[in-house]
């Protein structure tokens, strides 16, 4: 894992100098404070944000940048390249990103979603394949270090097959549509819209949401670094403020939220919406509970999930080493809430 991020170390170098050439331009642009933002093209308040200018208007003296990754273990490489400020990104990656080799100095601000239907394990007709056991000696693909990736080893290891029994290939969505639709793969492990595209010629054998009640929840988080945190706690709160603003209006104005994730997405406002009703997407006020970030006197479960997949990570050697529960909530951001995200 180490060769791939630091292969990736001197491109997220030069697309950083970039981004910045391209945002700053020069002259008053020039002479604002950044905030450099990673997001995923998945069904969240994220886009949203995005697509309504929310952070833009919050926080009229910052230049801000949006740039599109497609895995949580490229925004990792990015984060350890020092390229990006905010970014959102899976349970998994991060409980990977907080614990040895990586040791990155981030922190979770928000929960986008958790998730559900939204991220599922998907057989092709006439692969033959009808349960997750049947995966034996197949050829399955997934993103590596990836919610998706985790959730997978999680059910193979529900079924009780051996990871190396299947032939698990390391692909990015576009790519795993690309292959299936090829014929190149026997089944994925993949989110939406992606996900979306493979079920039309494939059979869903478990989803993320059926893992969860099994005790291994994934999640889709808001982190920031520490350093950012440090240097600009105001915009840390104006942040979470109009993440918070985009959940309430997926709750309140399903349709509204469809139209801005569509746009976002290339899908038509009644895709978007099918495709957000199969996350679970918590009300503003849930993420200072106890079950989630907590609040300043107490850091909530999220930090239990997280070492909870850090072990499991250990068990199946993808990590070196896994941090203390104390160290994991020193590493859940909780200051003002829940009164910041009103």
């Amino acid at each position: 894992m180490l060769k791939k991020i630091i292969a990736g170390l001197a491109l997220l170098s030069l697309a950083a100098c970039g981004n910045g050439a391209a945002s700053g331009g020069g002259g008053a642009a020039a002479d604002k404070k950044t905030i450099r933002i990673a997001y995923q093209a998945f069904p969240s308040g994220d886009l949203i944000v995005k697509n309504q200018g929310l952070l833009e208007k919050a926080l009229p003296d910052y230049q801000i940048t949006w740039t599109k990754f497609d895995s949580g273990a490229s925004i990792n490489t990015a984060f350890v390249a020092k390229s990006i400020d905010i970014a959102a990104i899976g349970s998994s990656p991060v409980a990977r990103g907080l614990s040895a080799p990586l040791n990155i100095p981030y922190q979770v601000a928000f929960v986008l979603d958790v998730a559900g239907d939204n991220e599922a394990l998907v057989a092709r007709n006439g692969s033959g394949i009808t349960d997750v056991a049947g995966l034996k000696g197949k050829k399955v693909a997934t993103s590596f270090a990836s919610t998706s990736h985790y959730s997978l080893l999680a059910a193979l290891d529900k079924a009780g097959v051996a990871e190396k029994d299947v032939n698990i290939v390391d692909l990015e969505p576009q790519d795993i549509q690309a292959a299936w639709q090829r014929g190149d793969l026997d089944a994925a492990y993949t989110w939406l819209p992606t996900l979306a595209e493979i079920k039309k010629t494939g059979k869903v054998l478990i989803s993320s949401r059926q893992l969860a009640t099994a005790g291994k929840p994934t999640l889709d988080l808001g982190v920031v670094t520490t350093a950012f945190i440090e240097a600009h706690p105001e915009a840390v709160d104006a942040w979470r403020k109009v993440e918070a603003q985009a959940l309430d209006l997926i709750a309140s104005d399903p349709d509204a939220a469809a139209k801005a994730i569509g746009t976002e997405l290339n899908l038509s406002p009644a895709e978007a919406k099918d495709q957000i009703s199969q996350g679970v997407f918590l009300k503003p006020a849930d993420l200072a509970s106890d079950e989630w970030l907590g609040t300043e006197g107490k850091v909530g479960k999220l930090a239990d999930n997280l070492v909870s997949a850090a072990e499991f990570l250990k068990n199946q050697q993808k990590i070196d080493a896994v941090p203390s529960l104390a160290d994991v909530q020193k590493a859940v951001y909780v200051k003002g809430l829940p009164g910041v995200l009103g």
